[in-house]
């Protein structure tokens, strides 16, 4: 286009408000001659390419490995012990030759020489007697193990070469596989189920009942070799949690007689290990959509729960195209399901908790119905659920996800008294940790690098579906929040972004940063900054097309912008990228007489300048609400792109008859601004209108 003369001459000589002759950037180095522009493109990007292409979606040279695994556990609940046994089969799809294979041994990581107790230094002063178990037991964790073989063509075996590196293993091939070939791995190992450690994720507790075993991270597993890391095997210290491979799991737990047994998959055995009472309870469930018990709290472990005979039970369960596999079991559990459809005549998903009397009388009462939320909610915004069921499970862990089971803690008092707040606090944890299924189960990021791929968009969504489980669920307490990431963001000192690396945050900042700022930022961008509906469907594109795949951040950012179709770098890279935080300043309102701007009244008497500054290190759209001195209040939204020309301050003009009493940006506290107190402009009482 070629600019008209009065264009271009207005542009040389009349600077508008706000304005300025060169740019003005925030936190700019000015010794540096380049664009530093918060609307720039984003540097850390890599470019796309036939795996990844620039729309965010899977390119056509996508791959992924495929690790198949059949494993043999028995729980020595004398010993508390797990002793298994584990084939694994692993598929190259990588067009790469692999000489060697890398394992997961997480359980290391409460071996007393592990990384992770060397970090955690002294310990203090004073310790609570409750978690000096944990700290200060004699019991040396981790792995014990007993073989590590390759099979070849034949099905010979034949002990590999291997060796350990804190909580991962090398092992290597007798020959290099190539693209499309797999090879066999046999591997013995056992380890004491912990009781807490720096782990946290799988433990043992003793209840009323007898021992529970929630067991997590329980078996080596194969780590994953991409297009990104090679083989990344970065080491397990804690916070950094699980990157992992799809495969097909056939799995034999063997227990007591006397336990019952929730895990990963589909029970393949249930006339072995239920009575004729408990299936037939549960076809009635399936049938139905509230809750039935299985077991009922007054028949928990009772003889008439288990099946006749003496000896312990081998429970079969199989699960295809997942990436890990967890397990509980109890003598101790409660038992109740309902059957879930997305259409009257739709396939039945079968909704499973399972709790020791301690979690009664709020887990009967909550925990399936919270299951069948996440089911509505997550199948709405993101895609529906594809797996055959989904379990909760109530114990000793806090919170913990896995492929179609879930570990939450929400525990009444002794006395069986609690107060409301529990039951949200029940309903939010199994939504958060049922959710899981779809981030990462589903749509599989890497979380030893970035927690909020998984959390933080998991938060998002878990957002919404408190909501819709309670429409008084109190706003503070939606992960979603800015009133609430507001407070974390103006603590001093906080300046480590969401894209740093998941183990190189502080305990201070994991949780807001792989959490509540990601959720809040998405709820913010939702509802705030783009069209929900068009938020929506561009999200629904990036978690549909991503499924059982491996995204990285630039793909979702990408795949997000692809379905907006807009650039939002400035808001990625201020939200993500940094730790700045959004300070929206009202610092002059003026007036002057409509005649002397454009020479008569017909806009209004009145021509007003609002100047806003920004005092923070992010730019934001700017929401204000002017009210007047007749009472009446007019909300005024700008976009993003006021900031352009010039980061750090915006003048807006106006038109109106009427005189201006107040001005109050972000009023309805919706962007997270870390300052109340200049976000309000107020007319002076005795300032007579010129």
């Amino acid at each position: 286009m070629r600019l008209s003369p009065l264009i271009l001459a207005a542009a040389l000589t009349v600077p508008f408000a706000g304005q300025a002759s060169a740019q003005v950037w925030l936190n700019a180095d000015t010794s540096k001659k380049v664009n530093q522009s918060n609307f720039r493109a984003l540097e850390d990007w890599p470019t796309p390419n036939d795996l990844r292409r620039a729309s965010g979606a899977p390119g056509s040279k996508y791959w992924q490995q495929q690790v198949d695994y059949t494993i043999k556990v028995a729980l020595d609940t004398t010993t508390h012990r797990l002793n298994g046994n584990e084939v694994v089969t692993y598929h190259n799809n990588s067009p790469d030759k692999l000489a060697y294979l890398w394992f997961q041994l997480d359980q290391n990581i409460e071996k007393n020489d592990s990384r992770a107790n060397a970090m955690s230094g002294a310990l203090p002063k004073g310790m609570d007697p409750r978690f000096r178990r944990f700290l200060m037991s004699d019991t040396e964790f981790g792995y014990t193990l007993n073989r590590v073989q390759l099979v070849d063509a034949q099905g010979k075996r034949k002990d590999a070469q291997y060796r350990l590196n804190g909580t991962q293993m090398r092992v290597d091939l007798d020959a290099p596989i190539g693209t499309g070939q797999k090879v066999q791995v046999v591997i013995d190992w056992s380890h004491e189920v912990p009781n807490g450690g720096r782990n946290g994720r799988g433990v043992k507790e003793k209840l009323k009942d007898g021992w529970e075993y929630l067991n997590a991270q329980w078996f080596p597993r194969a780590a994953v070799y991409d297009d990104i890391n090679g083989w990344q095997n970065n080491q397990f210290l804690g916070m950094g949690e699980f990157y992992l491979n799809f495969g097909n799991y056939d799995v034999s737990i063997t227990v007591p007689r006397d336990h019952i047994v929730r895990a990963t998959g589909t029970l393949q055995n249930p006339n072995e290990v239920l009575t004729a009472t408990q299936r037939e309870r549960l076809k009635v469930a399936f049938a139905a959509d509230t809750p039935v018990y299985i077991i009922k709290p007054e028949e928990i472990a009772t003889p008439a729960t288990r099946p006749a005979g003496s000896g312990s039970l081998t429970w079969r369960f199989t699960a295809q195209n997942v990436r890990d596999f967890a397990w509980a079991s109890s003598r101790g559990f409660a038992w109740d399901a309902m059957g879930f459809r997305y259409a009257k005549d739709g396939k039945t998903i079968e909704l499973h908790s399972v709790y020791p009397r301690e979690g009664m009388p709020v887990w009967n009462k909550i925990s399936t119905k919270a299951i069948a939320q996440t089911m509505v909610t997550y199948g709405r915004m993101a895609f529906e659920y594809p797996y055959p069921q989904a379990s909760n499970v109530h114990g000793a862990v806090g919170g913990m996800e896995y492929p179609m089971i879930a570990f939450c803690g929400a525990r009444p008092r002794p006395d069986g008294t609690y107060d409301k707040s529990l039951e949200y606090s029940l309903a939010g944890v199994t939504i958060h940790e049922v959710g899981h299924n779809w981030f990462p189960m589903i749509v599989a990021s890497d979380e030893r690098m970035w927690t909020w791929m998984d959390e933080g968009l998991n938060s998002f969504l878990e957002h919404y579906g408190s909501k819709e489980f309670d429409a008084a669920w109190p706003e503070m307490e939606l992960p979603g929040s800015a009133k609430s990431i507001a407070n974390y963001m103006r603590r001093p000192g906080i300046a480590v972004p969401i894209m740093a690396h998941s183990d190189l945050n502080l305990r201070n900042t994991f949780g807001a940063n792989g959490y509540t700022k990601p959720a809040s930022g998405l709820v913010m961008l939702r509802e705030r900054i783009a069209n929900p509906a068009a938020f929506d469907e561009a999200f629904r594109g990036y978690s549909q097309r991503w499924m059982f795949k491996h995204p990285q951040p630039a793909d979702f950012f990408r795949s997000m912008e692809d379905g907006l179709g807009e650039s939002y770098n400035w808001f990625w890279r201020g939200w993500f990228y940094t730790g700045y935080n959004n300070d929206q300043a009202v610092t002059n309102v003026e007036r002057q007489a409509a005649k002397e701007v454009v020479g008569d009244e017909s806009r209004g008497t009145g021509y007003y300048r609002i100047t806003i500054e920004q005092k923070g290190g992010i730019v934001m759209p700017v929401e204000m609400d002017v009210t007047y001195t007749d009472g009446t209040t007019e909300r005024v939204k700008l976009p993003a792109d006021i900031w352009r020309a010039n980061e750090k301050v915006f003048t807006y003009g106006k038109f109106t008859s009427k005189e201006i009493a107040q001005v109050v940006v972000d009023p309805d506290e919706a962007f997270a601004d870390v300052s109340r107190a200049n976000n309000t402009w107020k007319k002076p009482a005795t300032a007579p209108l010129p």
